[in-house]
This record gives C-alpha cells, structure tokens and sequence, in this order.
C-alpha cells in the first residue's frame, strides 16, 4: 500500500522526483459555501488528448462500495489561458476531459458525508467526511483528491488553507506549516489568505499513500505518547468537551506500550495516529478504520469511564495493523484498484489474526485476566455461531464486497478463532516454542512494507516456515468448509467449554429477558419490562415493572441506541469497585411520576450462561505448559 521505497534512496533522489511530475492540490477550508469546501489541482502532466479522472469507488480496509465521487460538483477543467476545456461525467466516480494535453487547473466543490442526504451507498463513518464550518473538518482524502487513469504513482502535493486556530492532525509529516502558496499555484480564484487563515503542505509518494493518510482539522485537543522507537499523536474533537485527548492517551497507553513489547521492542513506523471523531448526535452504527501509520474512530461522545475498555479494545485492534497490511499483504492490498477492486483471500489475517493479536497482547502482559480474556473468546465462539460456519473463510474474502457482505463481521468473530486455533496448533508442534507472534513476525521479515505476497501462494509461504500440519490446517479450516472443533482445540491448553452452567460475575441489572423499551420526555428510554426476570441485584433494589432508568451508578442513561453499548461497557468496568449499587428511575407513585434512587451492597452473584469457558482444574502439566506458552509472554 505504501511505496516507501524510493523515499528512503535519498534526498537527491526524492527531490528529483517531486521535480518530476507531481499533482499540485489545493483544498480551501477557509471557503466553506452550501456546506462545501473548494478544491484546486494543477495536474501533472499529461501525454494524451484524452483521459479519465478518477475518485475512488472504494478504498482498502472497508470492503464495502462508498463511490466518493457522488460528493463531487461544479467539476471543470481550464487549459492555461483560462479557457474551459470539454468534460463529460461518465458516471459517479469517473470525468472523462477532452484535449488533456492542454489541462493546468481542475477544480470542483465537495460536499461531505455526515450529513449529506444523496442517494447511494452508506458509507462507512470512518472512513467518511465531515464539513462544519468553524469546528471540525474530517478529510478522508479518498473524499476529496482524485487521480487520472493509469497516473497513481505519481507524487502528490497537498496545500490546506485552514483557520489559523486550527490543527491537523495526522498521521503524515508535515513539509510546511504556518506556510503559504507558492506564485505558481495561485490562481485568480485563490487570494493570500488573510490573517486569520495560513497554509499546511504535504507531500506523499502516490496515491495509495495518499488515500492511506486521513487528516482532521479542529481546534487543538492533542497529546502524544512515546511508544518505542514511535512518536504517538492522539488527537480528538469531542464538539462537548466529554473527553480530552490527554484522557485518551493515559487509557490506551499501557496498551501500546504492551503492543511495542509484543512486536518486539521496534515498531515500523516513525510516526502514528490516533484519530478520534466523537458525534452528540445518535448514531446506529459506529467504529474504526485503520491505516499505515494513523486509524480514525468515529464514536458517540461520552466519558473516559464510560468507554474505557472499548477505547483499549478499539486501539489494539488498529494498531496491529502496523503489521497487516502494512508490512504483510497481497498484491491485491500492495497496488489497489480504487475503481475495479480486486479482492484478497487473506481476511482471515488481514483482519482475524489482528483481532486475535488484540486480545493475546492484554492477556500476555496483564491489561486482562485469563478469565477475563476466556470470557472474550467464548463471546466471539457465540456470536459467530450465527454466520455460516461452513462458509470457507477464502470465498468469504473474495465475496465479502457483494455475494458474502452479509458475513463479513465474522472475520472479527470467527477470523479471531481461526487465529487462536492456529496459535495453539503452532505452539503444541513446536513445545510451546513458536506461535502465530513468531510466525507473523516472520513474514514481516519475508516481505515488508514494500514486497506483496501472491494470494495464492500465503498458504505455501506459512508452510514452508513452519510444520506440514499447519498447511493440512488452513486447507481444512480456512480454505476449507470443515467447521473448528473449539472444545478439540482448547483442551490442548487445559480449557473447557461449559454448557448450561453458571459464573460468578458482577451484575449490569438489566438484561434482554427483563427490560423494555419506553417513550419519556421525547426520548426513547430503557424500562423494567419484567421484574421476574431481574437477577438477585435487580431483586435487591427493589426495581419495579414500569420503572424507567435514568442513571446507572449516577451516570445518566443515554437514550436507546447503540450508545447503550458503550454506556453498559463503562458501567461493567466501574461496578467491580463500587460498594453499592445504585439506580435513578422515574416511577410512577400515586398517579404522578417521581424520581426515586435505589441502593443495594455489591456483591458478584450466579449468573446462568449457555455457553462459556472456563480452566479445568483438573489440567495435566502438558496442558498447563502449553497453557502457559500460550497466555504468557516469554522470558
């Protein structure tokens, strides 16, 4: 995905190849009209008399159609005199210019996707754009540059007119800021910004690595971590202050630092991102999308407490992506097509083995305990016992654009499993010696940033690596339609799978069987909907049919949605240090509604579960020892 390659030849070398035939862009986010933000190319030149302009129809790491171009309008092309020059929309995404030899400057308004109501496809937040004007401007690039048909290595030059008060955050170096338009990239329709405005200029290798490098512009809430050999930017827009970047930082950094430790002390990036994008608004979906060296998180605003784990989880999972695809990928992923993708079989590593890696990494170095982490893995064994277990993961991968869409959370499900399992498989061949940590690490040192691997050859590669018995494994389980045996694979490491039992565990009160959903004050609101069903906390408050909640713990209760989610995740990481249990309901007492707060001592209780892990006390030293090559770092 990124052709570092030739950057790290030399300074002789990169300037004579930014001399070369770069692409001059100009985005103005000090002119924002109708919600739209201006943008200016001074192309590089071009040898036919005619050809196609592109914005991409999909980009890597969403595996779904987005077809940036809708967003486009006003798109004309001018040859050196001013003149318009012939352009004809071939569809979306695609502008086809006539007399192309003659093109100095394109230029075209953007509008974005937060808000914007055009027909076609959703796109994922992430991986969207966002202009509001004088607080915040998300600028997936994909959103805004384009590139001409068979031009994408070409080096790219991106000017950013911003408010003074603001700051871009990024994963990229910037080559200039606080700058301002050189004499031949200013055109009449551009002025010397005023003093409220300045300029940021970038400069990346092509236009992989340009679509690979989000950028977010607001006013400063940055902090920075020092991972190993890596300085870590946090940055976040939180439009009500609920939470800082400097939060963010002191939650996630005992992750990366247990990341950098897990990948051996030295990262393959200089700089990385995080790129947080918090919305007040409801939202029904919600997520991240990772990239080379940042990954950008759109989430409903709330506290740190209130997301704390979720934020650790999120982080995890993205920055392992510093190793797939960053350093391990396909063709597919190394020259991707924007316009006419061509997908990879290797999801299952793409996106399972760094799931799995998210989980292995707190385990190993105590952020989760074993209990814990089993309790994460049974959750991923339940949830992905909904997709289809035959399905081989190859073909998932292949289809996961169109035939296969509707199965493509398994590969954070079960993708996950498959890499436990060949963790474990890995571990019993080699004495505990040698798991999928080693292996990944050696493909890093196989292939790299700038070396792909062919699709159809990974299988063969792992192989010849490692033991014949793992290529039997993923021929049977990943190419394969031959569904895991879970209880088979995790009794090699002393765990067994209980069914109809019970655990002990702090309580969240509420649960499927015994809430409701009501209408109160404008809002949809969580509700008793059956006090029988309420577990022995429940019972202990006294909750009642017709209670509606407002707080939890004194932490009030957003209204239903998927905000929910993240309000229960910050309530179950606060209730294990709480010596009593309280709730705020409106009940109705004599006819009027009343506000009225419950309290009851803490305590963990039996829950029954269908299905869950647990560690066999009975466990033979064989088991206990590979247990402890699997859950534990080595010495």
């Amino acid at each position: 995905m990124n052709k570092l390659k030739f950057i790290c030849l030399g300074l002789l070398f990169t300037t004579i190849t930014w001399a070369a035939n770069p692409y001059k862009y100009i985005i103005d986010l000090s002119r924002v009209s109708d919600d739209k933000v201006y943008v200016e190319l001074a192309p590089p030149k071009i040898k036919q008399d005619e050809i196609l302009f592109y914005l991409p129809k999909i980009i890597p790491g969403t595996y779904a159609i987005a077809d940036y171009g809708r967003m486009v309008s006003d798109f004309e092309a001018f040859d050196k005199k001013g003149n318009p020059l012939q352009v004809k929309r071939l569809d979306d995404n695609t502008w086809k210019i006539s007399d192309a030899k003659k093109i100095t400057k394109i230029s075209y308004w953007v509008d974005d996707t937060y808000d914007n109501p055009k027909e076609g496809p959703e796109i994922f937040q992430p991986a969207g754009t966002n202009i509001a004007e004088g607080e915040n401007f998300l600028l997936n690039t994909s959103g805004f540059f384009g590139y001409f048909e068979g031009m994408k290595k070409e080096a790219f030059e991106i000017n950013i007119i911003r408010p003074m008060n603001f700051y871009g955050a990024t994963g990229l170096k910037a080559e200039a800021t606080n700058t301002s338009l050189s004499r031949k990239l200013i055109k009449k329709d551009f002025n010397t910004p005023d003093a409220n405005s300045t300029i940021d200029r970038f400069e990346v290798s092509d236009y992989d690595r340009l679509v690979d490098s989000p950028l977010m512009y607001s006013k400063p809430d940055t902090a920075i971590v020092k991972v190993a050999n890596t300085e870590v930017l946090v940055a976040s827009y939180s439009p009500n202050k609920k939470v800082t970047a400097k939060e963010i930082a002191a939650s996630i950094k005992e992750v990366l630092a247990a990341q950098s430790t897990f990948l051996g002390g030295k990262l393959p990036v200089e700089k990385y991102a995080f790129i947080f994008y918090f919305t007040d608004q409801p939202v029904m979906s919600y997520g991240a999308l990772e990239h080379s060296f940042s990954s950008l998180y759109f989430m409903p605003e709330q506290t740190i407490q209130q997301m704390n784990q979720q934020l650790r989880d999120f982080a995890a999972h993205e920055f392992f992506h510093i190793v797939t695809p960053l350093t391990i990928h396909s063709e597919e992923i190394g020259s991707f097509d924007f316009n006419d993708p061509k997908m990879s079989r290797h999801l299952w590593m793409y996106e399972g083995m760094t799931e799995y890696f998210a989980g292995s990494v707190q385990v190993k170095y105590g952020l989760v305990s074993p209990e814990e982490y089993l309790d994460m893995l049974s959750e991923k064994i339940l949830t992905s016992a909904q997709f289809k277990d035959d399905l081989p993961f190859t073909e998932l991968s292949l289809g996961a654009l169109d035939t296969y869409a509707d199965q493509y959370y398994n590969v954070y499900m079960k993708g996950a499993l498959i890499g436990m399992a060949l963790d474990i498989k890995l571990r019993k061949l080699s004495d505990g010696a040698y798991g999928v940590q080693e292996m990944m690490a050696d493909l890093s040192k196989k292939y790299g940033m700038e070396k792909s691997f062919k699709d159809d050859q990974l299988f063969n590669e792992i192989v010849a690596m490692t033991y014949p018995e793992i290529g039997e494994f993923l021929n049977t389980y990943v190419a394969g339609s031959t569904p895991i045996n879970y209880e088979e694979v995790l009794a090699e490491v002393g765990v067994k799978v209980v069914k109809d039992g019970t655990k002990k565990q702090y309580s969240l009160i509420i649960s499927q069987e015994s809430i409701a959903a009501t209408e109160y004050n404008g809002k949809r609101m969580l509700a008793i909907g059956n006090q029988d069903k309420l577990d022995a906390i429940g019972k202990a408050l006294g909750l009642q049919n017709g209670d509606i909640i407002l707080k939890m713990n004194g932490d009030e209760l957003p209204e239903l949605g998927p905000e929910i989610n993240n309000f229960l995740g910050g309530q179950f990481q606060k209730i294990p240090s709480l010596e009593t249990m309280s709730v705020t309901v409106i009940r109705a007492v004599d006819g009027e509604p009343k506000e009225i707060t419950l309290t009851t001592p803490n305590k963990q209780i039996d829950v029954p579960v269908a299905f869950t892990l647990a560690f066999d006390e009975n466990a033979t030293p064989a088991q206990l020892k590979l247990r402890k090559a699997w859950l534990e770092p080595k010495n």
